[in-house]
């Protein structure tokens, strides 16, 4: 896209903007501070009052100058061309999705009451049933949109999630239907009638107080952690998506369209690029994330709320995706010098750009500043990653992570308390077996949990697996070993004090003297061109790891890339932690 084309993006979105604005239903037409807020997003895709979205890093990266080379271009339009016969056969999909085709008959249709690119939301009263004279919202789905198999399967994907998912969390926008006729498709969901958490941000002059902020914050990461550990990553977390249950102040709030979110196993990466410019994670842009991306989006939703400005900006897409490989938010503006440092932690290790060091909606939610002693923290799925990882792990690793986690402070330890205490040790010796993790997963689970493949990391197969604690107890000495990770503790302003004490344990107790060959191969590596490294890990003194070989070890070691040229070879490494 050249300068010269620039101006008629904008064109079309004052058209947008005019055409809402004259909208013969007034209740369709956007609030001044609505429209305030979309010519300052500058995108069309930003105006879905209901919160229906799209892949708009896909579509933008189209339409803007081409960035640097480290910032990913995704593939534009997945289909959408062809021939006609090929649009032919992808129509015959559209009879295909199985829904009961009576909607008609079990509900009348309202007005519209939000629109989005793919579909629109009106008001509807059930005809019949436990729900007769109901009043519902129902997202309508053309069919004459869907013309390729990926978005037909999308809509496929969004009512499987919301189906799996629902009645499972009181923030969870509770859906009760799929239909379809000859034209739409409709999904049936409980009416919100309380409005977006954007339209509250704006009422409140562009931010909330931090004692109010706390409280969307906490709704936002508990239903979060739930979905997380259904193996459900929503990948489209922004205010617009949070919709309160009615307008009284104190209304709880609900997360709605999943229409971009996905299933994931524990072990899974996923690579399409998709969510809003604002919110998406940096590693969403590189094509390798998971549920850590969630993360990162809450991390700017709660910078917004505190602050009141977005953490990353630019006036094109494509400058807003540079800014959020390379750019760090600025905690200098006002009115950041009057929000508490505890706050202000809890933002940066949410919007740390090592996807790896953040911390999951379980471990935030045990924060210093969302900590209450009264709330139960969920169940994190990151417990059995790390657990299954400890289990595999050599007695040097064992005894090296054990040092480290006898290094943090008993406050420090709440949430790995908290999730030993949610595995239900054993009355009489205080121990966890398989049983116990196989109960507390079962326990919590929904059919999504089953959809996305979670519960295989009880069991075997190439997938994560516990199956050894199926012949061992572990107690809570051991457990903390095994569950602590280094990768997030180095995100701790305390990290060098943490790992100088950590140090000291590891000398009395686990450090013995090692061969550079035996500490490559304790790290699976088989390469000559490690040896340079790991050799300056060793002591020459006594032959024994050194404080910076204990702590690089602890991290592990990732290899950058090797590329091999003709008759040479080019090598580069990247140290990293390693959970």
């Amino acid at each position: 896209m050249s300068e010269r084309d620039i101006p008629l993006q904008q064109v079309r979105a004052f058209a947008e903007i005019a055409k809402m604005c004259t909208d013969p239903n007034k209740a369709n037409r956007p609030s001044a501070h609505r429209i305030i807020e979309m010519l300052e997003l500058g995108s069309a895709d930003k105006f879905d009052e209901a919160g229906t979205s799209t892949s708009l890093v896909a579509q933008a990266m189209s339409q803007v100058p081409k960035p640097p080379a480290e910032v990913p271009i995704p593939e534009h339009g997945a289909g959408g061309g062809g021939s006609s016969g090929a649009r032919e056969m992808e129509r015959e999909l559209d009879e295909r999705f199985g829904y009961d085709r009576n909607f008609s008959a079990k509900y009348e249709l309202g007005k519209e009451v939000g629109r989005g690119h793919f579909g629109h939301t009106c008001l509807a009263r059930a005809r019949k049933g436990d729900m007769r004279g109901q009043t519902l919202a129902v997202k309508v789905i053309s069919k004459a949109e869907m013309t390729t198999a990926i978005s037909i399967e999308d809509v496929r994907r969004e009512v499987k999630i919301l189906k799996a998912l629902s009645g499972g969390h009181s923030n969870l926008v509770k859906f009760f239907d799929a239909c379809e006729d000859a034209l739409n498709v409709y999904i049936i969901m409980e009416l919100c009638e309380g409005g977006g958490l954007l339209d509250r941000i704006l009422s409140r002059g562009g931010r909330y107080n931090e004692g109010d902020a706390k409280i969307i914050v906490e709704q936002i990461l508990n239903v979060v952690a739930f979905c997380h550990l259904q193996g459900v990553v929503h990948r489209d977390l922004k205010p617009e998506n949070f919709l309160f249950s009615t307008m009284d102040e104190h209304s709880p709030m609900k997360i709605i369209d999943f229409g971009l979110s996905d299933f994931i196993r524990p072990d899974e990466r996923l690579n399409d690029i998709v969510g809003s410019a604002y919110y998406v994670a940096p590693e969403v842009l590189r094509r390798s994330y998971s549920t850590e991306a969630d993360m990162w989006s809450i991390g700017v939703i709660t910078y917004i709320l505190l602050c009141g400005i977005r953490p990353f900006w630019a006036r094109s897409e494509s400058g807003i995706f540079r800014s959020v490989l390379s750019a760090d938010p600025d905690f200098d503006v006002t009115p950041w010098q009057s929000v508490s440092p505890e706050a202000k932690d809890f933002v940066k290790r949410l919007l740390n750009k090592d996807y790896r060091k953040r911390m999951t909606a379980a471990q935030a939610l045990s924060h210093p500043w969302l900590r209450d002693e009264r709330r139960q923290i969920p169940l994190d799925m990151l417990v059995f990653k790390l657990v299954k990882a400890y289990l595999r792990s050599t007695p040097l690793k064992r005894a090296a992570l054990k040092a480290l986690s006898r290094a943090v402070t008993e406050d420090e330890l709440i949430y790995i308390r908290a999730q030993y205490n949610f595995l239900e040790p054993n009355s009489r010796d205080g121990r966890i077996c398989m049983d116990n993790f196989r109960m507390a997963l079962l326990q919590n689970s929904t059919d999504a949990m089953k959809e996305s493949g979670t519960l295989e990391i009880l069991y075997g197969g190439n997938h994560l697996q516990l199956e050894q604690l199926a012949y061992r107890r572990m107690d809570f000495e051991e457990f903390r070993a095994a569950t602590i990770s280094p990768y997030q503790l180095e995100a701790v302003a305390r990290w060098e004090e943490i790992a100088n004490t950590a140090f000291e344990y590891f000398e009395q107790e686990g450090n013995r003297a090692i061969t550079i060959e035996e500490l490559a191969q304790e790290m699976n590596l088989s390469s000559a061109a490690y040896y340079s490294i790991v050799c300056d890990w060793i002591r020459p003194s006594d032959g024994k790891l050194s404080l910076l070989g204990y702590t690089k070890f602890l991290h592990g070691l990732t290899v950058g890339y090797v590329s091999l040229g003709a008759g040479h070879s080019n090598y580069k490494s990247n140290l990293s932690l390693e959970c």
